[in-house]
């Protein structure tokens, strides 16, 4: 049971860093996004078209990074269920085997 509780937990970690690498890429692309507006604000075009470019260079850095996100979470649930279905086989196999029943 140690092992099954310590393969869990290395599942577990797996998938926080998983999450932890899109929410930082996430980060980055925000930076990167403002980085690049605070460029064009310094530049000398008019400020309503600068504003708009900005906003829209913001709108599809957080629609990446939520995308990202996204794409992490469904990686650690799917990282999870296969631990849980390895974890009841495992269970189970433990039950038969002091049980003396075979299980299906």
């Amino acid at each position: 049971m140690e092992k099954v509780g310590s393969s869990v937990e290395a599942i577990e970690a797996e998938a926080e860093k998983i999450l932890e690498e899109g929410r930082s890429k996430a980060n980055d692309i925000l930076r990167e996004a403002n980085e690049e507006a605070n460029k064009m604000l310094s530049s000398k075009l008019a400020v309503d078209e600068v504003e708009k470019e900005c906003q829209q260079i913001i709108n599809k850095a957080r629609e990446e990074a939520d995308k990202r996100v996204e794409e992490a979470k469904k990686r650690a649930s799917k990282i999870k269920a296969d631990v849980e279905k390895k974890e009841e086989k495992i269970v189970q196999r433990i039950v038969s085997n002091v049980t003396g029943v075979e299980s299906k």
